[in-house]
């Protein structure tokens, strides 16, 4: 069964030129507009590794549970972990209609065996669950300052709750020159230059190993790769501002400089994706790495 995606609604155009600094609005656009975008790459890892009734899944940074929602609908039995209350929330609405809204997470129960927890890592899990044999970490690395360290942090809590010869998915940003976003990404990079001369953090180029280096740092065996087409598509410009807002990846920027500066210059840099008929249209590329624990 193919899930159903949510459509994006435009807001209101008197107030489309205000950027989503709200942090449950700016999780709603995430789950609206962007998440969906990397649809693509979590079908070809669940398919390359037969996800399906024998699988029990740990989602670490699981957003608002599309993913999640995607290997439940092939059978898994799916557990996510989510730092972001507001993404929590909606992962809730999503996977668990009828759970409690509230709490740090939810339990489980005969009839629903998925659980969601509220933390940065897997030290939030209350290890009743049965040990799990896919662990996936699908938000791209290569693109923020010091999301490899987070990730390296984030598998030493999960990995000891994974049965041995797990596989594990790491999935990144490919390179450069074949993702047409990394374009529009540099703005956040040239408007947090002072934040880094600071010591702060901001985008950076993906590098052609942040995957296998986090994995060897993690103790993880590599056991495959690929790459996956994932377009950025948007219904017009609002969207299109409003989805890449709402991946953080903007976030220094803003700190750097103010809201309306990043939403100006993100708008200019993406008029040349802009096509005939408004939509918005970058082709890119995505990176997973397969890696297993010994």
């Amino acid at each position: 069964m193919t899930p159903t995606l949510v459509r994006h609604h435009p807001h209101d155009p008197n107030t489309a030129s205000a950027p989503a600094t709200d942090a449950g609005a700016r999780a709603r656009d995430w789950a609206e507009i962007q998440e969906r975008m990397l649809v693509p790459l979590y079908e070809a890892a669940y398919e390359r590794l037969e996800v399906g009734s024998a699988t029990r899944l740990l989602g670490l940074g699981c957003g608002s549970g599309l993913a999640l929602l995607i290997a439940a609908s092939r059978g898994a039995q799916v557990t996510g972990v989510e730092a972001d209350p507001d993404r929590v929330s909606l992962a809730r609405e999503r996977l668990l209609a009828d759970a409690p809204r509230s709490g740090s997470s939810t339990e489980d129960t005969p009839d629903q065996p998925t659980r969601l927890y509220e933390g940065a890592s897997a030290e939030v899990c209350d290890g009743s669950a049965p040990a799990y044999n896919l662990v996936t970490a699908f938000e791209p690395l290569g693109c923020a300052s010091g999301d490899s360290e987070g990730l390296a942090v984030a598998l030493e809590s999960a990995i000891p709750l994974a049965e041995r010869g797990s596989a594990v998915v790491l999935a990144g940003w490919g390179p450069p020159e074949r993702c047409a976003t990394s374009a529009v990404l540099r703005v956040a990079s040239r408007l947090t230059e002072t934040l880094r001369a600071t010591g702060g953090r901001g985008w950076r180029p993906a590098r052609r190993d942040d995957l296998e280096d986090v994995a060897s740092r993690a103790g993880l065996k590599p056991d495959g790769s690929g790459r996956v087409a994932c377009p950025f598509g948007y219904a017009d410009m609002d969207s299109a501002v409003r989805g890449l807002l709402s991946t953080g990846l903007f976030d220094a920027a803003v700190r750097a400089t103010d809201p309306a500066q990043v939403e100006k210059e993100l708008t200019e840099a993406l008029h040349p994706h802009v096509r005939g008929d408004g939509t918005v249209w970058m082709s890119n590329v995505f990176r997973y790495l397969i890696a297993r624990r010994p």
